[in-house]
């Protein structure tokens, strides 16, 4: 008989490790070829494992709910001469040679690396006939994506020392062309760099402008995505003509966009190392153009309130953000879940707006436009006002999937703008 490993598959093309989540198998069963004994989860699914061959299970070397390297050994098979010749891990003179009741067990050894050929060893310790290398060697490919790469960013040091000395950081390096190894920015490179600005035409940026930079940096490096859909307009801006004061079209859209987390908070939700942190309070902010900048002034609450108790308290917040004034408590409980911003004021039709870094979600609004819409009763062309509704978030959250859907329940409650 020969033993052989049952090992962790490569399950994907970046995949480095999965966890088992079920051993269908027991010690001393037999099991036939493409048997699945073991259901591995990745990132992404649930697969099996299965045996290279039929045998017996001579042991399993696994855990549920441990976490395994792709070439990890999860089992030993045992096998017949006949099958283990066939997989090449033996040849015809060797098989004759083990017809004693010694016989020599073929199995990889625990402490090698994965990628090793297995290694004969004779139960027979007075042996000293020589090991002979295998027919066909088991092999497991190198992840195309290694686990521990890091890519081209590697600062040194002494560069870190020297950005931090000039009050710079890593993506004010993104114009620089590296001649160092993989295009590593090298020392030299830097210093070259910072000589060539002295020549440039500068000027100081504001702080508003640092601020809004420092944000859009520290966003910016998480998965960011945008998904977008059209919304009818039509019923909205009938509704709000009936409502004194009337209010803006970004205020339907806060009111609906905060219905819409208040029934399911975990789209808001953060993402703190394998745990979704849900919100406690629906509190929604909003943009406003300033000098050089945006703020962002918050409304708390916004679940709780209907649009006509929220008209004044938005209107004065825009006033205050205008004339950067805004109170001091407003930002006490931090900038909200998410950020509603009406970039069609500007003729922007289309917009990837970037969710500020304490939040997951910033949802847009762009031109709305009246062209002809098909009417399915009337069954002819009617003119309406539509806009594109964007939804940029944290893709670590949120996929495509869930984000259309929470589009799809802001669009459906803003045709019933009388129950907001």
């Amino acid at each position: 008989m020969a033993l052989i490993p049952i090992q962790m598959p490569q399950l994907g093309e970046s995949i480095a490790e999965a966890v088992i989540v079920e051993i269908d198998i027991k010690i001393g069963q037999e099991v036939t070829a493409d048997q699945e004994v073991f259901q591995v989860e990745t990132n992404k699914a649930i697969m099996g494992v299965t045996t290279p061959v039929e045998g017996k299970i001579n042991k399993i070397e696994v855990l549920i709910d441990e976490s395994y390297l792709v070439g990890a050994t999860l089992g030993w098979l045992e096998i017949s001469e006949k099958n283990a010749k066939q997989l090449g891990l033996l040849d015809d003179s060797k098989v004759q040679n083990e017809s004693s009741p010694a016989t020599r067990q073929t199995q990889a050894s625990p402490g090698a690396p994965p990628n090793q050929p297995a290694s004969t060893a004779t139960s027979d310790p007075a042996s000293t006939e020589p090991e002979r290398p295998l027919t066909v060697q088991p092999t497991i490919e190198g992840l195309p994506v290694p686990a521990t790469a890091t890519g081209a960013t590697y600062l040194s040091p002494c560069m870190k020392a020297r950005m931090e000395e000039l009050g710079l950081h890593a993506a004010d390096l993104s114009g620089i062309a590296g001649s160092g190894a993989a295009g590593r920015v090298t020392i030299d490179d830097f210093e070259r760099f910072i000589s060539d600005l002295d020549a440039k035409h500068r000027t100081d940026a504001s702080p508003m402008r640092i601020a809004v930079a420092d944000s859009m940096r520290r966003s910016w490096t998480r998965p960011l995505a945008t998904v977008g859909s059209p919304v009818r307009l039509d019923t909205l801006l009938e509704h709000r003509k009936t409502v004194q004061p009337k209010p803006g079209p970004t205020l339907y859209i806060i009111r609906a966009l905060a219905i819409a987390l208040a029934e399911n908070t975990a789209v808001a939700g953060r993402l703190v190392g394998k745990q979704i942190i849900h919100p406690d309070a629906i509190d929604i902010g909003f943009a406003v153009e300033v000098d050089d900048g945006v703020l962002v002034p918050v409304i708390r609450d916004v679940d709780k309130k209907p649009i006509n108790e929220l008209i004044g308290e938005y209107s004065a917040l825009v006033e205050q953000a205008r004339q950067r004034r805004l109170p001091a408590d407003n930002n006490k409980r931090g900038p909200g879940i998410a950020t509603v911003t009406n970039f069609g004021v500007f003729g922007i039709v289309w917009a990837t707006p970037i969710p500020l870094p304490e939040q997951n979600l910033v949802l847009g609004l762009g031109r709305g436009i009246k062209w002809p819409v098909w009417h399915e009763q009337q069954e002819k062309f009617l003119p309406a006002t539509e806009a594109v509704m964007t939804l940029s978030f944290d893709h670590r959250i949120l996929d495509g999937g869930a984000a259309g859907r929470l589009l799809g329940r802001i669009s459906e409650l803003l045709q019933q703008p009388e129950t907001l």
